[in-house]
């Protein structure tokens, strides 16, 4: 039990989540984060199904890596997502079909997402099944704080509510208060994320200083 929860495995868990993460680190998945942020909760269950794919993902391509022929890797790992997102897309119609649609096109391009194929690749190819797993949830969970934090900022502001309930209360209207329609254009989305990885950025280089 020790052996799993080494430090070297917290660190695997943890780095995505702050100094390595893929968003504000990386700069991937950008494409996503401007487009399902509109609202909070929609960004939530679209950071979720990303951290599934990626942690059984990269589980299944690390219990594969030895016996895949490198010439077809790509391949094997593109068959593998695509499983899995069939699986979680089909799950959110059943279960979560009002944030299914809302999602649109943007849970089957989970397939192309470079975070979790770049993780495959990096990471799962030459790690075993448990580093791999942890590597998976904390890429995943390490992308959705930052969709979960855009998304409630866009919502609160663009039109006063969270997961659809109103948080800002009518007094505030009647004093003057106007909701901001810029946030719910991508070209605000993109100046929050630009804005958490300045953020992001300046507070761990003091902290390394």
């Amino acid at each position: 039990m020790s052996t799993l929860f080494s430090k070297a495995n917290r660190e695997i868990f943890t780095g995505p989540l702050n100094l390595n993460n893929p968003v504000t680190a990386q700069v991937l998945g950008i494409c996503s984060a401007l487009a399902v942020t509109v609202q909070l909760e929609p960004s939530i269950v679209m950071g979720l199904s990303v951290t599934v794919v990626a942690a059984f993902a990269n589980v299944i391509i690390s219990l594969l890596r030895k016996t895949v022929p490198s010439r077809i890797r790509i391949i094997v790992q593109l068959v593998v997502v695509a499983t899995l997102v069939t699986l979680v897309a089909e799950l959110l119609k059943a279960f979560a079909y009002d944030v299914s649609v809302k999602l649109s096109v943007y849970i089957g391009l989970i397939i192309t997402n470079c975070i979790i194929m770049g993780r495959l690749e990096a990471f799962a190819m030459q790690n075993g099944p448990w580093e791999s797993f942890l590597d998976g949830i904390g890429s995943g969970l390490g992308y959705a704080w930052i969709l979960v934090a855009v998304g409630f900022c866009r919502e609160l502001f663009g039109a006063g509510t969270l997961l659809g309930i109103q948080v800002i209360p009518d007094c505030v209207y009647e004093a003057g208060y106007v909701n901001n329609g810029m946030m719910t254009m991508p070209a605000m989305a993109l100046i929050i994320v630009g804005c958490i990885i300045w953020a992001h950025r300046a507070i761990n280089d003091k902290q390394k200083k």
